[in-house]
């Protein structure tokens, strides 16, 4: 069973527009699906029909299979973590703020206190020294990290996120977004995050959505698919002419690609390692030669420049 099915969800507005044509999509149990387009091609839209922040006007929205429309807003809330760009209580300290959902859920203090600390350490603010502080005392990146907080305290069948790290620091933000995956890959849980930034897109989902104007879904596939092989003129034109040098930061090495191991070679990566860190490699390796090595060293074959020139190629 998906975390989330989307069939064939519409949106219209009283003034005749539409934000979301007929979209179908769906999100797999621990997936990170990001949604992104310019604006106004109806990428929030889409996310808050989840959480019925906004109601569709035909097709229908399914949590862990059950279609939201029939659910009690509040409690379907309660069930789904939402983060925005600045969403924090300014008069309450970051452990109330992270407790909100809990408090609300009727836990016991020291039921909301142990997973308050847990996720605080989990983000990266140690509660002996953030917890009583307030959002006005934080930076930018660590007010973040407790909207994240707060919006896994109680554990959420999924969690939406709408342009989280937009207002942070560009210099903090590709930090902010790896401690972010860390987090998200270690709990397991199910994020639908919306963005306009292709960058942020490739570097965090497991798959794409991209939207165009009036919503139309273009294509929805995983980062290296998005990048090397374009669905359409809309996507090839979004995502960049350079999509196919980016594509080697999200395409493991392919085991197909290998040679056969002939004799020593200077530098070495795990398997599973992408070809972007292999091109690295390669430009220092004085033998123009990286061996690729399985979990318990043993070498499974060598990579060379023409396997990455392959992989530069865009595909048919």
């Amino acid at each position: 069973m998906h975390a989330i099915r989307l069939e064939a969800v519409s949106k219209q507005y009283d003034d005749g527009t539409t934000a979301v044509h007929e979209l179908s999509l769906d999100v797999e149990r621990g997936e990170l699906v990001v949604l992104v387009g310019p604006s106004g091609c109806g990428k929030t839209t889409t996310m808050k029909m989840v959480n019925r922040l906004v109601e569709p006007t035909s097709g229908r929205a399914l949590l862990d299979g059950e279609d939201v429309a029939a659910l009690d807003r509040v409690q379907l809330r309660r069930r789904v973590g939402y983060v925005i760009q600045l969403g924090l209580f300014p008069h309450q300290k970051v452990r109330d703020n992270v407790a909100t959902v809990p408090s609300l859920l009727g836990w016991d203090r020291r039921r909301t206190r142990t997973r308050v600390d847990e996720l605080l350490e989990l983000v990266g603010l140690p509660p002996g020294t953030y917890a009583d502080r307030y959002p006005s005392q934080l930076s930018g990146g660590q007010r973040q990290r407790v909207g994240v907080a707060r919006a896994l305290a109680a554990d959420p069948l999924v969690l939406l996120m709408d342009e989280p790290f937009s207002a942070v620091d560009p210099r903090a933000r590709e930090r902010l977004q790896t401690e972010f995956l860390r987090v998200q890959q270690e709990l397991g849980t199910t994020v639908v995050l919306v963005t306009h930034d292709v960058d942020e897109a490739v570097r965090l989902g497991d798959r794409i959505a991209v939207l165009r104007d009036g919503g139309f879904l273009e294509q929805y596939a995983d980062p290296a698919t998005v990048l090397g092989s374009p669905a359409t003129p809309f996507v090839a034109g979004f995502v960049g002419a350079d999509r196919a040098v980016e594509r080697l930061s999200v395409t493991p090495v392919d085991p197909a690609a290998l040679q056969p191991y002939d004799g020593p070679v200077g530098a070495s990566l795990p398997a599973g390692a992408d070809f972007g860190q292999a091109l690295a490699l390669l430009l220092e390796s004085p033998d123009g030669r990286v061996e690729i090595l399985d979990c318990d060293g043993r070498r499974l074959g060598v990579l060379t420049p023409s396997a990455l020139h392959a992989a530069l190629r865009p595909t048919a």
